[in-house]
């Protein structure tokens, strides 16, 4: 600590530092008294008055003589008109027993591996009950009667027979690609 003469230099200090911050604390709001007048002085903003309420106007619907819109009798005619007999004779086999896979759609089986036995490459399915079913050429699977037409190390080949539209079969061809 400096001393000039026997006085410290520390107690000046902070004697001379608080006095300047103390200086800033003064209490002149008179702006924002002056603002704040100005306001309540206003002329407050007026309300829109409420809308004029129309009186309810009611209206009987008489279409007693008209046709009615809700019977499709009408497009009947039409429909049979415009069906057209398939000539495909293709159709999925109504005597063969459905297989396991068969019971979920296509698109919720997954191809996750494959096994070779007995020179027969088998791919493993696994079920949306997260259950592992094997599978080879031949086999069905999906909801479409899909028949395995190939497999392979990157995923399956199959077939399906789905309804054309018109009362008739046609064959589509699906694949399901190795999950990773």
């Amino acid at each position: 600590m400096r001393n000039i003469g026997n006085v410290s230099i520390v107690p000046w200090l902070v004697l001379i530092m608080l006095s300047i911050l103390l200086t800033g604390c003064g209490r002149e709001m008179r702006d924002l008294e002056d603002y704040v007048e100005e306001v309540k002085s206003r002329e407050p903003p007026g309300i829109d008055p409420i809308p004029e309420v129309k009186p309810y106007q009611s209206f009987k619907y008489q279409a007693d003589s008209a046709r009615n819109p809700f019977d499709a009798s009408i497009f009947q005619a039409k429909i049979v008109q415009n069906i057209r007999k398939s000539s495909s004779t293709i159709s999925p086999d109504p005597n063969r027993t459905p297989e396991f896979l068969e019971n979920f759609p296509l698109d919720t089986l997954r191809m996750v591996g494959t096994l070779e036995q007995s020179g027969t490459l088998w791919a493993l399915i696994q079920t949306p009950e997260k259950t592992i079913q094997r599978i080879s050429i031949g086999s069905y699977l999906g909801q479409n009667n899909g028949k395995v037409l190939k497999v392979s190390d990157a995923g399956i080949q199959l077939e399906e027979i789905i309804p054309d539209g018109f009362g008739g079969w046609r064959k589509r061809d699906g694949s399901i690609a190795l999950s990773e």
